[in-house]
């Protein structure tokens, strides 16, 4: 069954860090192209972070110098560290693998910044 599950969402105050993880199983992860995105309350779908196969990043503008995308092929886990987080940067914050012929979702993991 293939499956992206991620967790470490939760209630921050601004400017603190959270840590978001997602864990695949049932595909071959090392071949995947891995990506956070994010979708605040009646607003789209938004790239945050993307890390390739190779270990390529790409960033957001408004995660640039904030937030950090790793992953851990044996593992099968990409990672999203966020720093000095923001009220903006409130959302469900979904994970995605994607390679040619196949997307994957996870069902999201909900992040509030919030004094």
């Amino acid at each position: 069954q293939v499956q992206l599950v991620e967790s470490g969402g939760g209630l921050v105050q601004p400017g603190g860090s959270l840590r978001l993880s997602c864990e695949a199983s049932g595909i071959i992860f090392r071949l995947y192209d891995m990506t956070w995105y994010r979708q605040a309350p009646g607003k789209q779908r938004e790239l945050v972070a993307a890390i390739t196969t190779g270990g390529g990043t790409n960033y957001a503008d408004s995660a640039k110098g904030r937030f950090a995308i790793s992953r851990d092929n044996a593992k099968n886990t990409v990672y999203l560290q966020m720093n000095s987080l923001k009220p903006e940067d409130t959302a469900v914050y979904y994970c995605n693998a994607r390679k040619i012929g196949r997307d994957v979702w996870g069902q999201g993991t909900q992040v509030t910044v919030s004094s």
